[in-house]
């Protein structure tokens, strides 16, 4: 059957509205056409708001560990679901600030607690593309017991890691200004879940504990990012000693050993160093150096940075030079740490001119000493000593002396005559007997 056959009216009933309409009445009728799907949207919104967001409920926070919050909560029981989404958003208000979504009604933080600790959380619902949010429920935990300017300050640690593949750790600190002398510190590390006390101190000119050595911990060489918690609390007689955290990037306080094996040479102008990296669990690429070179004669000083283990440097054959290396690890492989002390001064090349000035001056004693000596034994074959220094003669008595007995006591007695001595030799003076003798 041809489409001819049928009436018009009803061909133009078969058809859609925006075909058998003119241009304005098609306007009329597509807006009319979306008045139910608005409807529709309307309603689904309507039906969505109309779901409650409540908050959740038993909110609390316990310290798990050394600086370790756990934070749990509970879904609220009257909360309806109707095929939506629950996510729960985490407010950390202080010690520092952070925010955070989660599926799960438990989450750990670690933070330094010396000072308190609050959060808030909140139930999300999500449904067909929309985030609504409960109300906030804080939860808060308040600082530790303790005066004021008792805890400990200037708190610095570093890490080593040791030739067996351990890592020591070494921390220092200052007591508070409102310490008393009486007070004693103590240490404790936590890494992961291993918390240890300091087993070695050293004290200050009061007996208070200043800084701790361990000279192995738990803490595992080569890991990234992971927080080194340390915690300082006291004791005293006078006063409650407030404790004190601090939380340190195990990177960022590592100090790198020194380079091993520095061997340095010189060839004609040319000065070669070479070394191995420090004792260490990251690969050679992941350290850098510097090369402290110091020229003796000039006095000229230079730092050079290198990213390899071996140097090569035109310098002045005819100059000294003193050189250290330090070491560090580069961004390659993470964060840089602490740089390692500087090596040993080793010194290579010789300077010319002291080394002129010497041999001048070494040889001009040894042909002094020479010369003296060979005078000394001139002199002694031909007596030539006898010669220009004589004898001094000793006087001869060639009269006879008249009063033996008085002499012999005048010469020992030169300021006064003896009184046993005989009424004629009294008359007499030392300096006349003197002049009678000689």
């Amino acid at each position: 059957m041809s489409s001819s056959s049928f009436p018009r009216e009803l061909q133009e009933s078969f058809l859609p509205c925006h075909f058998k309409l003119s241009f304005p009445s098609f306007c009329v009728s597509f807006h009319l056409c979306l008045i139910p799907l608005f409807i529709i949207l309307v309603l689904l919104s309507h039906a969505t708001s109309c779901v409650q967001v409540l908050p959740p409920v038993n909110f609390t926070l316990t310290v798990s560990a050394l600086a370790q919050v756990l934070l749990q909560w509970e879904p609220n029981p009257a909360q309806e679901q109707n095929n939506s989404t629950i996510r729960y958003d985490v407010k950390i208000l202080s010690p520092e600030p952070e925010e955070y979504d989660t599926s799960r009604t438990r989450s750990v933080r670690t933070a330094a607690l010396h000072n308190g600790f609050c959060a808030r959380v909140r139930t999300l619902l999500l449904q067909e593309g929309l985030q609504r949010g409960s109300d906030w429920v804080q939860g808060h935990l308040p600082p530790p017991p303790g005066a004021a300017e008792t805890s400990v300050t200037n708190l610095s640690c570093v890490t080593h890691v040791t030739i067996r593949g351990n890592v020591s750790l070494h921390c220092s600190w200052l007591p508070g200004p409102g310490a008393p002398e009486d007070t004693k510190y103590f240490l404790f590390y936590r890494y992961e879940t291993h918390t240890e006390e300091c087993p070695t101190y050293s004290k200050d000119k009061w007996s208070r504990n200043i800084e701790c050595r361990f000279s192995s911990t738990q803490i595992q060489p080569g890991e990234i990012d992971n927080l080194i918690v340390i915690h300082i609390n006291g004791s005293s007689k006078r006063a409650a000693i407030k404790p004190f955290q601090q939380l340190f990037n195990q990177n960022a306080i590592e100090k790198v050993n020194i380079p091993r094996n520095i061997s340095i040479s010189l060839e004609q102008n040319d000065l070669l160093a070479t070394w191995e990296k420090p004792i260490s669990p990251f690969h050679e690429e992941c350290f850098e150096y510097e090369f402290y070179l110091i020229n003796l004669k000039s006095g000229n000083k230079q730092i050079l940075s290198l990213s390899s283990s071996s140097f090569q440097l035109r310098v002045d054959a005819s100059s000294r030079y003193s050189i250290r290396i330090r070491a560090n690890l580069n961004h390659i492989c993470r964060a840089p740490g602490v740089w390692s002390d500087w090596s040993a001064i080793s010194y290579i090349g010789q300077n010319k001119l002291e080394n002129s000035i010497a041999w001048i001056l070494t040889l001009l004693c040894v042909s002094t000493s020479c010369t003296l000596l060979l005078v000394a034994i001139l002199c002694q074959i031909n007596h030539v000593w006898t010669k220009l220094f004589p004898p001094i003669p000793t006087p001869s008595n060639k009269f006879r002396d008249p009063f033996p007995i008085d002499y012999e006591r005048a010469r020992t007695c030169p300021s006064s005559t003896e009184t046993e001595v005989g009424s004629l030799a009294e008359g007499f003076s030392c300096s006349v007997l003197d002049d009678s003798v000689f």
